[in-house]
């Protein structure tokens, strides 16, 4: 697999720029696909052969304990440096985000996802046009098959004039016990590349590999840092680590990450937005999936070793969008907000949310003194544009086909005032 075998340099140290030049959108992509190229049969024979309980284990990412990935390299050696000075000039960054792209039913709701996404970056002015597009996980259903990833993936997303990058979902690990593939296995080929090559999953599409170090990394660009972490193959919790030895399949390697990149932006008086991107939330309200408990007690417990909190946490994997506020410690001297952002309406389909007996959730809904439930959307397809400065991160959720925003937040990065 093409995520060992090189050798680690120091977080923030830049690499020798990859071999090759990085392809993204077609510039003329034409109209959307109208169906499948590969006929997409019903999963629900192999669902009956997975092991619903077992945690798969990861080949170790390039770079060390703290791999990193910056902006430049993504978007390679001719238009990287450029790019970021760009960026750098025009006092802010934007990108876009969301996860459960793949649909086993057809391209037309990942189409109509996509190409909202692309209508906003081309209509935006050159100072504010998105320089990257934050995947969070579910890239292909229902298990990573190769032979899918061309409907599921590149298709649909060749109209986005910019890179793909970000995390893998529970269906891009997920294995039955007849599959030929091991767990990760066209995930890993497509986004773990060691250079910006054409993968066969392409179809001849100009688009190539990503190139991250592996399943989890931090992603380094002006303005942001994303720390991108695995939470594993079960439908429910995601699971990052050991779990203090019960989960003997992995190891705490993504724990030692996140203190050492935590650590690193305490240490470095990191002033720009810090978020944790994994695909299981912490906290959903969804009707489908719960949330992830004691995967979020390893989250906090790496961020007190730290000394360090990020601003937000993005998570897909309940099908549609929420946002939860996080009062750490609230009424006293040491609040800390954290912003949870669930967005995961990409294009598979849509859960709904838990009623309550009165009918739908009205929102804010307070569920404990520190966390709030303040706004949701289970009945649209959409996707998050995140918009950074040296001092605010703006946060808008888009459904698909609308210019106005659903919903905002904007947080304050020094204070962590979020509103």
């Amino acid at each position: 697999m093409p995520t060992t075998g090189a050798a680690a340099r120091k977080p923030g140290q830049p690499r020798p720029a990859p071999a090759g030049t990085p392809g993204f959108g077609q510039p003329q992509p034409g109209p959307d696909p109208s169906g499948f190229r590969t006929p997409h049969p019903s999963d629900d024979p192999l669902y009956k052969l997975v092991d619903t309980k077992l945690v798969e284990p990861f080949p170790a990412p390039r770079g060390g304990v703290e791999p990193v990935l910056t902006l430049a390299e993504v978007w390679g050696a001719t238009m990287g440096p450029a790019k970021a000075a760009a960026i750098e000039k025009a006092g802010q960054i934007a990108f876009h985000s969301v996860g459960d792209t793949g649909s086993v039913l057809g391209p037309g709701t990942e189409s109509l996802v996509a190409d909202a996404a692309q209508a906003d970056l081309a209509g935006s002015p050159a100072n504010a046009a998105p320089a990257f597009f934050l995947h969070l996980g579910d890239w292909v259903y229902s298990f990573d098959e190769a032979g899918y990833w061309y409907d599921q993936f590149y298709a649909p997303w060749r109209v986005y004039q910019g890179p793909v990058l970000g995390v893998a979902g529970n269906h891009d690990g997920v294995v039955y016990r007849t599959d030929p593939a091991p767990t990760l296995d066209a995930w890993l080929r497509n986004l773990t590349a060691e250079e910006p090559v054409a993968t066969p999953e392409a179809g001849g599409l100009i688009r190539t590999a990503m190139i991250q170090p592996g399943v989890f990394y931090t992603f380094d660009a002006p303005f942001v840092r994303v720390l991108a972490l695995y939470s594993n193959v079960l439908e429910d919790p995601g699971v990052l680590s050991t779990e203090g030895g019960t989960r003997p399949t992995l190891n705490d390697s993504q724990l030692a990450f996140l203190v050492a990149a935590l650590t690193r932006c305490k240490e470095e008086a990191y002033a720009g937005a810090v978020i944790l991107a994994v695909h299981h939330p912490p906290y959903t309200g969804g009707s489908t999936h719960g949330g992830s408990p004691r995967m979020l007690e390893d989250l906090d417990e790496a961020a007190n070793k730290a000394g360090f909190w990020p601003h937000a946490v993005f998570s897909g994997h309940a099908h549609n969008y929420q946002r939860f506020t996080r009062t750490r410690n609230p009424g006293t001297p040491g609040a800390t907000n954290v912003v949870y952002m669930v967005a995961g309406n990409g294009g598979h389909g849509l859960d709904r949310m838990r009623a309550t007996a009165g009918g739908p959730l009205r929102v804010p809904v307070v569920v404990d003194p520190e966390l709030t439930l303040a706004n949701y959307d289970d009945s649209h397809y959409g996707f998050l544009r995140v918009t950074a400065d040296a001092a605010t991160m703006r946060i808008e959720y888009r459904q698909a086909g609308m210019m106005t925003p659903f919903d905002t937040v904007s947080i304050d990065l020094a204070t962590r005032a979020a509103s």
